[in-house]
């Protein structure tokens, strides 16, 4: 499709889209006034949230499953989403919390041999049954362009039944304009589990799938602020019995389960809005002395609980191609990311220490407590983007619950 075919049609001008966009029946709709026109894909509606991309090649359905998008419109910068089809295997939770997809091409037919089962198939049918809208046929590079210049902004998702003449573009720009953003939002406990649960899955394998923890070493507990499934098999991997508390659990209710360690999930939205009631039940679990090991806001949630500042970033990290350098060891791992916030390295208090950095724009990527068994990466090293270059975090932490004991 070329760009006279879907145009961006620029602030103050959106009436003139409609010259463009006899054939769409979607589009999106940026507060700024920019339209992007296409064609709809997914579940008819409309979504509000925050835009921004991702530029992984693979493991799509994944990303659209991490919790960590809730409050977001992932742009795919990778044209051909929806190649390998969906399977229930690939699931990071069992209910999608983004918004909405936007894609270059339309989807094709699956073409994979682990595309089959009850959930396996054609992209289209299983954002259908997850109630996702989806748009296609977007210029994904201008779009994410504007995102890269100008930061991530909001807009509104909209796949409509009868075409353009149901998409009624000044409205949805109000929409757009008057959802308040991902800064102040707490959104952990939208995705956070309901009660307490046990789990003992562990990594999926070739020709055998995911597997059961029978003979753990040690107990973790697992504060869920949006945790992905695959963090768990990995822990779960490591030698650990997992108990799964909620995004509000106190200190006393995470100590009442006598763990050995203690693992502070990933999750959507504001750290510092989380952190209201979460950060007092991290400072309790500090005070207890027992091993803590953080992933993503589980980290940003950590800091703030040493007393470091986080602040909302232009327009975040999220691919699988970053690398971050190891301070330690000198060495680089190519990782896996989602982050729209981040902690303010001079805001580190004595005794915390810079563990990690990033060799894009160098931003903080991991910290500990100096001579406690306390640390934290910004990153997903369960991911596997390395492919395994960072799954000596989850022996780290199981080798200071060994130190502890």
């Amino acid at each position: 499709m070329t760009d006279a075919e879907n145009p961006v049609i620029p602030a103050g001008t959106a009436s003139r889209g409609k010259e463009f966009s006899r054939a769409a029946d979607a589009a999106l709709v940026l507060a700024g006034g920019e339209v992007f026109w296409g064609r709809g894909a997914g579940a008819v509606g409309r979504a509000v949230g925050e835009v921004c991309f991702n530029t992984s090649i693979t493991g799509y359905q994944e990303i659209i499953t991490d919790p960590s998008y809730a409050g977001q419109i992932i742009t795919f910068t990778f044209p051909h989403i929806g190649n390998v089809g969906t399977n229930a295997e690939d699931l990071e939770t069992a209910t999608p919390a983004v918004r909405g997809c936007v894609l270059r091409t339309d989807i094709t037919e699956a073409s994979n041999w682990r595309s089959s089962g009850q959930q396996g198939g054609h992209l289209d049918a299983w954002l259908k049954s997850m109630n996702l809208v989806a748009v296609t046929g977007v210029d994904t590079r201008r779009l994410t362009r504007l995102i890269r210049d100008s930061g991530a902004p909001t807009g509104v998702i909209v796949h409509a039944q009868g075409g353009n003449g149901a998409i009624d573009v000044e409205a949805l720009r109000a929409e757009a304009e008057a959802w308040p953003g991902l800064e102040g939002m707490d959104l952990a406990r939208d995705v956070t589990c309901r009660q307490t649960y046990a789990w003992d899955e562990t990594e999926w394998a070739l020709d055998v799938g995911t597997g059961k923890q029978e003979n753990p070493k040690f107990h973790v507990v697992a504060v869920d602020y949006g945790a992905k499934r695959n963090i768990l098999r990995c822990l779960a991997s490591a030698g650990c019995r997992v108990t799964v508390v909620p995004a509000a659990a106190s200190a006393d209710d995470i100590l009442g389960h006598s763990p050995d360690g203690v693992f502070l999930s990933n999750g959507p939205g504001d750290p510092a809005a989380t952190g209201e009631y979460a950060v007092p039940a991290i400072r309790g679990v500090l005070e207890a002395g027992l091993p803590v090991f953080g992933i993503c806001l589980g980290h940003q949630i950590l800091a703030l609980a040493l007393g470091c500042k986080t602040h909302k970033m232009h327009m975040g990290h999220r691919g699988a191609n970053q690398p971050v350098k190891d301070l330690d060891t000198g060495k680089v791992e190519i990782t896996s990311q989602n982050h729209g916030f981040v902690v303010d390295r001079e805001s580190l208090p004595k005794g915390v220490v810079e563990t990690h950095a990033s060799l894009f724009d160098g931003s903080l990527e991991g910290l500990a407590i100096e001579g406690r068994p306390v640390f934290s990466v910004q990153y997903h090293p369960e991911a596997s983007p390395g492919p395994q270059d960072s799954h000596y975090l989850f022996e780290r932490f199981v080798g200071l619950m060994e130190g502890a004991s």
